[in-house]
């Protein structure tokens, strides 16, 4: 199947993405939980009917607000779309609010999608696909004295 792209210009796509972290903080006006499309009922929180309380940055939630078909068309938009480098950068805002929880006391649910999105936490320097540099000595020309015994003047 192929994947469905929403229909968007660069400058509005970039616009998109970037009222996409507005929206989760809550400063945004709305009518509904554009995500989900359900009208969230005010609590004690929240002042008034439309506010919402800031929710945490998803790469789900981004491909809602994108209005993408699936998350299999947001990342094959991500990987080879015509967009990738703008998608790829809101990928990095995203893991950057992760990479800020971790932070915090309790910072279990960060890291498994830390993990999940790529990273690592091998406590061995350098990378796994790195092998170790074999080095060999060949000899060329006269061998070195052993002693001053065997150097001829």
């Amino acid at each position: 199947m192929k994947p469905t792209y929403p229909k968007f210009t660069a400058d509005e796509l970039n616009k998109r993405i970037n009222d996409y972290f507005i929206y989760i903080t809550g400063q945004q006006q709305v009518q509904g939980d554009l995500l989900t499309g359900l009208n969230p009922k005010p609590t004690a929180k929240t002042k008034k009917a439309g506010e919402q309380q800031p929710i945490p940055a998803t790469i789900t939630g981004l491909a809602l607000y994108l209005d993408f078909n699936s998350l299999y068309d947001y990342e094959a938009a991500e990987k080879r779309g015509r967009f990738a480098q703008l998608l790829k950068r809101a990928r990095l805002r995203i893991e950057a609010e992760y990479e800020k929880k971790l932070h915090q006391h309790s910072s279990g649910g960060a890291i498994f999608a830390l993990k999940n999105l790529g990273w690592n936490d091998d406590k061995t320097p350098g990378h796994a696909s790195v092998k170790p540099l074999k080095i060999q000595i060949i000899e060329t020309g006269l061998k070195p004295a052993a002693s001053e015994k065997e150097v001829i003047l």
